[in-house]
């Protein structure tokens, strides 16, 4: 068993925290291995584990010790491999007592995931450091030569029977305030800011089918409330036009965010976390991508659906790509929903095509536990 760093400091929204504390608590489960999870925005960090004290400087929760990371930094002896999450600075006392300390520490960068064609390559390289350390790059991916995904050991067989028992489906969606309606499609909505929300919301509303749409305590509730005529929205209210109704939820923990896209039929999600755990749901999918400036995120999103789409039918993976165009360009939603529809089982059936194939990859936690042991053996 080894000690294990991990940092994070929370930007403004939540996949870092995500990312990191589900990361932590898998190291910590199934690695066997000490961690300690330091957080500069407990608050973010009780959103997601809510039993959690966001007043606590040293808490434990599921087997991870969660510190406060915060100035001054306190004097601790860094553990055996320290990861700095998504290029956050560490600590400068805790960089000092590292080259201090005279033990060679594997230093890790755990970095953004993309699709990228050039995320392989860089893989792995070495960061010379002051001091005489040395870091290393670590990238999340799709495709062999990457850290892969974040997926515990028995999240596939868990979702999959939890899909599979209907009675278990009802009563978690009665838990969070959800009756699910005959012949009704179900669809979570997690996203930003988005200027074309309301030609999909008018498009579902429209439609012959039923629609209910979940919506988690986000920052799209703002729009959310624009459509449905300034109405102030909370957890547990309801909106109702034509055929979509509307269900304001909680902001719930990682658990329960999973258990919400598995009972869902289409799920709409953001940033990077929600991601990828709406690609384990095993359903059709539309990603919000975090905006970057010089529109930098377009070629990310373009390098995903390149691969997500290559096995497609060609005729679905112009559909699914126009609205997950259209939704990030924020117009053109009711047109690119339409057509999507008419490819709604080819998209199904790849959902859960491309699960598997993303699971015949080793997962992150473990590529992490491989990367250190190999580079144990190199130090020998």
């Amino acid at each position: 068993m080894a000690r294990w760093d991990i940092f994070c400091s929370v930007v403004d929204n939540y996949g870092d925290i995500g990312v990191t504390w589900r990361l932590a608590r898998q190291l910590a489960a199934e690695q066997g291995h000490a961690v300690r999870l330091w957080v500069d925005e407990l608050d973010a960090f009780v959103r997601l584990c809510p039993e959690a004290s966001v007043d606590a400087e040293c808490q434990r929760w599921s087997g991870v010790e969660v510190r406060r990371w915060a100035e001054p930094f306190p004097l601790v002896e860094p553990a055996e491999v320290v990861i700095e999450a998504f290029a956050c600075q560490l600590p400068p006392s805790y960089v000092a007592a590292m080259a201090a300390s005279g033990t060679r520490r594997l230093w890790l960068n755990l970095e953004y995931l993309s699709a990228e064609d050039w995320v392989a390559g860089c893989h792995g390289l070495p960061s010379p450091q002051p001091g005489g350390l040395q870091k290393f790059f670590f990238f999340p991916g799709f495709v062999e030569g990457t850290g892969g995904l974040l997926r515990e050991a028995d999240l596939l067989e868990r979702r999959r029977t939890f899909q599979a028992d209907g009675q278990a489906q009802q009563a978690f969606l009665q838990s969070i305030g959800v009756a699910r309606e005959a012949g009704a499609r179900l669809i979570s909505l997690f996203a930003y800011e988005n200027a074309g929300l309301a030609g999909w919301l008018d498009a579902l509303a429209a439609d012959p089918q039923p629609t209910q749409l979940l919506v988690p305590q986000g920052k799209i509730l703002a729009d959310l409330q624009i459509w449905l005529g300034g109405e102030l929205l909370a957890p547990g209210d309801h909106g109702l036009r034509g055929n979509l109704l509307i269900h304001v939820l909680p902001f719930v923990a990682q658990d329960d965010y999973d258990r919400l896209l598995w009972c869902c039929d289409f799920n709409a999600v953001r940033g990077e976390d929600s991601f990828v755990r709406a690609q384990w749901a095993g359903r059709p999918l539309l990603w919000h991508i975090y905006p970057q400036e010089e529109r930098a995120h377009w070629d990310k999103l373009e390098a995903f659906l390149a691969i997500y789409n290559a096995d497609l039918m060609p005729e679905a993976a112009a559909v699914q790509a126009e609205l997950w165009r259209a939704w990030n360009s924020g117009e053109g939603m009711e047109t690119a929903w339409a057509a999507l529809l008419k490819a709604w089982p080819l998209l199904q059936r790849h959902a859960e095509q491309w699960c598997d194939q993303q699971a015949a990859w080793a997962d992150l936690a473990t590529a992490l536990e491989q990367f250190y042991l190999n580079w144990l053996s190199y130090a020998a």
